[in-house]
């Protein structure tokens, strides 16, 4: 499988790899912790880099439930393979680890090049200290008395999010010791890449994918959009199907109040009671407030599956939070997905097909929000909102009205508010002037928004009266570029 994209993070790895090379002082060694969720290309981004490095690396991935002594050897023994290493390290192959992490990283810090630069990666860390609760500190003594002193670009990964951040914290005993990177998925300008499409058709499908590679990586160069989901939803082993379970699978495992939750909020519920009353199903019991609260602070703070968005104008409004799924993949598949496995069993894949298409409209106007919001703050602030540092929405209690887009200084809370505006995300229906008068008209309740001005972000360009009454019109290709640097 051609590798793809990510650019961005092959020259963060690549600016690491220089400290390594090119030291101005302290010690030789670095080191950075690389964390991403489960099935996200954080290993194959790295397989890759090290590929392109041109120096000698070491590649070592732990399994999980594996006795530490194993773990121990097979780190041996992927070190003694590792690429240009065979020269120095060849003789760990044939020895035994010793009994304890620091002796045998000591034994890989001696084996690796003193005078070049070398990288050596160790693949999925939490499953290393779940079987040996003493490896963090372990880690932090080898790191500080042998690794360090090595020109050595350490790599740590991970896809416990919370385990991750643990290791890295102020308490914990790897503190201070390595920077920190999250891999998220391919971008829409990836994506775009892959599949040969336009870029309103890539948008499409990167709210149907995700970004993630091997999803992405099903979809044939310049094929539509229903092609691909009538190829997917036909074969119940697809990876469109089952990326999504497989993932809730790893995550969750026998959680069945957080599957609920996700469920509720994939759904469309978005306020805390909502979710609530959502989660009791069809006659069920729902999950009380005192439940459900820590369910949503993890799926929010340590799994960062779901994204909170306040209300963004000059005036606080704490009680208005919104909640949705963050990962976009995991969004479509809650909504669309779930349920397509048995129907591609019973070889009705064309059913699934016809549903998704129907309220595909629908939730894609409210999917590509947030893709557009992420995209103006990347391209922001610029010559024409020079101070537009946050972009978010707004709405009341009743969401009636909701503004899809407001530009202000900061937030949640904004000093001056700089722009409201619409997204309007339509095969053929361009934005006009019914649409800019209804958006005026919302715009009178946004708190501080008596002096901004008017734009809007649209799939089909306004017609020409429209777009001269705007003060800013961004649109697929535009929002691409946001991520084409």
């Amino acid at each position: 499988m051609a590798f793809t994209g990510r650019r961005r993070e092959l020259r963060i790895l690549d600016s690491w790899l220089g400290k390594v090379r090119s030291p101005t002082g302290g010690s030789p060694g670095q080191a950075l912790v690389l964390k991403g969720r489960r099935r996200i290309g954080k290993t194959r981004l790295v397989q890759e880099f090290c590929a392109r490095s041109g120096v000698p690396y070491a590649f070592f991935q732990a399994t999980r439930s594996q006795p530490a002594p194993l773990a121990r050897q097979a780190l041996f023994d992927a070190v003694a393979e590792g690429e240009g290493l065979r020269e120095h390290a060849g003789a760990l192959g044939h020895a035994a680890p010793p009994e304890d992490w620091v002796r045998s990283l000591a034994a890989v810090a001696a084996a690796l090049p003193t005078r070049e630069p070398s990288i050596l990666v160790l693949d999925e860390v939490p499953w290393l200290a779940e079987t040996d609760p003493g490896f963090d500190a372990a880690l932090k003594t080898a790191w500080d008395m042998h690794l360090s002193a090595k020109p050595v670009f350490l790599l740590l990964l991970g896809s416990d999010l919370a385990m991750m951040d643990r290791l890295t914290s102020y308490d914990h005993p790897f503190y201070g010791r390595a920077g920190q990177y999250t891999v998220g998925p391919l971008n829409p300008a990836d994506v775009r890449d892959v599949t040969e499409l336009d870029a309103a058709a890539a948008f499409d499908a990167y709210l149907v994918t995700g970004g993630f590679p091997e999803v992405v990586t099903g979809w044939r160069p310049g094929e539509e959009l229903s092609s691909y989901l009538a190829r997917q939803l036909e074969d119940p082993s697809s990876v469109l199907l089952t990326t999504g379970e497989r993932s809730l699978a790893a995550e969750f495992p026998a959680r069945l109040q957080a599957g609920r939750v996700l469920r509720a909020i994939g759904s469309g519920e978005r306020t805390f009671s909502g979710i609530a009353a959502s989660t009791g199903g069809t006659g069920g019991q729902p999950l009380a407030h005192g439940t459900l609260a820590p369910i949503l602070t993890e799926l929010v703070d340590a799994k960062k599956i779901v994204a909170v968005d306040m209300p963004l104008s000059d005036r606080p409004a704490p009680k208005l939070k919104r909640y949705r799924i963050a990962d976009t993949y995991l969004r479509f598949w809650l909504a669309h997905l779930e349920n397509a496995v048995a129907q591609a069993e019973r070889e009705r894949g064309a059913q699934s097909l016809a549903r998704i298409q129907k309220s595909w409209p629908s939730w894609r106007g409210r999917a590509i929000e947030p893709v557009v919001r992420d995209a103006l703050l990347r391209l922001l602030p610029d010559a024409a909102f020079p101070d537009v540092f946050e972009v978010g929405g707004w709405w009341n209690r009743q969401n009636n009205p909701e503004v899809d887009l407001v530009g202000a200084d900061a937030g949640p809370v904004a000093g001056a508010v700089h722009f409201v505006g619409s997204v309007k995300w339509h095969d053929d229906a361009p934005f006009d002037g019914r649409d800019l008068a209804e958006l005026r008209e919302h715009a009178r309740h946004v708190p501080g928004a008596e002096r901004a001005v008017p734009v809007a972000v649209t799939r089909t360009a306004p017609d020409a009266r429209t777009r001269d009454d705007l003060a800013a019109c961004w649109q697929p290709d535009d929002l691409l570029a946001a991520w084409n640097a």
